[in-house]
């Protein structure tokens, strides 16, 4: 890391609150840094939690409150979280770039805190439980629009060298939240669908429940954090402190260069890139639950049980490959991690295709075959739910089962595929962007991300429930390759911004 002691910069900082100190010592400003970085991290990690933390039970909630709900408006549910962000990225990124990071992100917090309380009272309306828990998932997504403000800030708060790493640290901490909220999520599974009725809020508190309430208590946390321990630090490539002027954009203290220096191509490429990578994990992401019921003939609680383990170890596995993507990158640079994270992504999407001569188990054969015991059981217990794949999916018939076995092999590629192409996103595009404020910049990027979360669920579960897994992975495996073929096109043009203007050699 860059030491700030080799700096010959001592403008003082304009801080976010009127109580600090005009000017610090250097190591004070080091620490300073360092701890509102690190804020940054755990504000990345309650967000990627507020998400994964309900992901896994979303399905079994939406079945259970509203017998309407089907695998089509799961895709909905699951892509207005990515519309609410997508809309809300730009904003919280451009008020970022005029006003304190502070504002937007204890804004953007108290949102989310609000929306995850709206989701657990979704199953209160006595019509239309499914719109209730759309609208509130939409809520949720629009205060994750937080996350351009934190990457931005993070992109500002540290120097070229320490950006990389950095950059991983933070999806390392987004990772550690992919694994703890499905963790939480199988924990709390325990409590049961009925769990217990707290009749002064009017509130049951059950395994589809209590994520979202856990989730406001992580929010509140994470307000006091941004309160009273974040303050504004910037410094330019090399690490030297630098003034913030909240006053433009263009920053004139920051280089002579404009914003017309910047490589545009290099700017759509990586945001054309981070959108088919994401798309590629929200398609994993919806389709998880959804797949392994159908395929592994698996109860509502088992899905939650045996997914919420399964995305576990899978985060645990990609906090491995965030350290290993921050050695290798050192070693062989930023743009062949992103190409071998593509080429990892296509290998797990191509195993998930359906091969073989075994097929899923049919809901509705029980009923054929064993008519009037499933009528006497379904009488005298209504708790007992159909397991399989749906008749009403035609290609259940004639597409061949997945196997338990390419099923965890697939989740194994892809958890190490995808880490390596985040991280590169980011780190890439910033690197790209150079020294100028990145909020704008960071909201549109976070913002194509989101945009193919909200396309991708949509997308997923009809070509899923119509024309079966085959045609939809096959699909995404294209997508892949389309996006190894950009790369490699533009790949001499995704280089740093004073690399490209010369002042340092690649």
């Amino acid at each position: 890391m860059a030491q700030l002691a080799d700096s010959d910069e001592t403008t003082p900082l304009l801080r976010d609150d009127s109580n600090s100190d005009d000017s610090l010592p250097q190591d004070e400003e080091y620490k300073s840094r360092w701890r509102s970085i690190r804020v940054m991290y755990f504000t990345m990690f309650l967000s990627s939690v507020g998400f994964t933390l309900v992901i896994t039970s979303l399905w079994p909630y939406l079945q259970k409150i509203d017998d309407s709900a089907n695998a089509t408006f799961l895709g909905w549910v699951v892509a207005a979280y990515s519309l609410g962000q997508m809309i809300a990225s730009p904003i919280f990124g451009l008020w970022s770039n005029y006003r304190p990071h502070r504002e937007p992100l204890v804004c953007s917090i108290i949102i989310n805190l609000s929306a995850n309380i709206y989701y657990a009272y979704a199953y209160l309306p006595r019509t239309n439980n499914k719109f209730h828990v759309l609208i509130s998932r939409a809520f949720v997504g629009f205060g994750a629009g937080n996350v351009a403000v934190v990457r931005s800030y993070v992109a500002g708060a540290t120097s070229l060298t320490e950006r990389t790493s950095a950059m991983a640290n933070m999806s390392a901490c987004q990772a550690l939240g992919f694994i703890l909220g499905p963790a939480l999520q199988a924990c709390l599974s325990f409590i049961g669908e009925h769990g217990v009725t707290v009749k002064a809020i009017d509130l049951q508190l059950n395994m589809y429940t209590a994520p979202a309430l856990l989730a406001t208590v992580f929010c509140f946390i994470n307000i006091l954090l941004v309160v009273f321990v974040l303050r504004a630090h910037r410094v330019d490539e090399r690490g030297r402190i630098q003034a913030i002027n909240y006053t433009s954009e263009d920053g004139d203290d920051i280089s002579e260069e404009t914003e017309e220096t910047i490589d545009k191509i290099a700017v759509l490429t990586s945001n054309i890139l981070f959108f088919i990578v994401m798309f590629i994990f929200a398609v994993y992401e919806t389709i998880a639950t959804p797949l392994s019921m159908d395929m592994f003939a698996w109860t509502r609680t088992e899905a939650v049980l045996y997914n919420g383990i399964i995305i576990c170890c899978i985060g645990l596995q990609s906090i491995l490959v965030f350290l290993a993507v921050k050695v290798a990158s050192q070693r062989v640079g930023d743009r062949p991690v992103f190409l071998a994270g593509l080429a990892i992504i296509f290998c797990g999407f191509f195993i998930l295709l359906p091969w073989g001569n075994h097929y899923p188990k049919i809901q509705w054969a029980d009923l054929k075959n064993n008519s009037l015991v499933s009528r006497m059981s379904k009488a005298s217990n209504n708790s007992i739910e159909p397991t399989g794949c749906p008749y009403e999916q035609t290609w259940c018939q004639y597409t061949p089962a997945i196997h338990l076995a390419q099923y965890i092999s697939s989740n194994i590629l892809i958890g190490v595929g995808y880490p390596a192409c985040n991280v590169m996103s980011y780190t890439l595009y910033s690197k790209i962007l150079g020294p100028k404020p990145q909020g704008v910049y960071m909201g549109w990027l976070t913002a194509s991300g989101s945009g193919a979360r909200t396309v991708a669920p949509v997308f997923v579960s009809q070509a899923y429930t119509i024309l079966g897994p085959r045609w939809a992975f096959s699909f995404i495996c294209g997508m892949v390759v389309g996006a190894i073929v950009l790369l490699s096109s533009v790949y001499h043009r995704l280089v740093t911004f004073s690399v490209r203007h010369g002042r340092t050699i690649p």
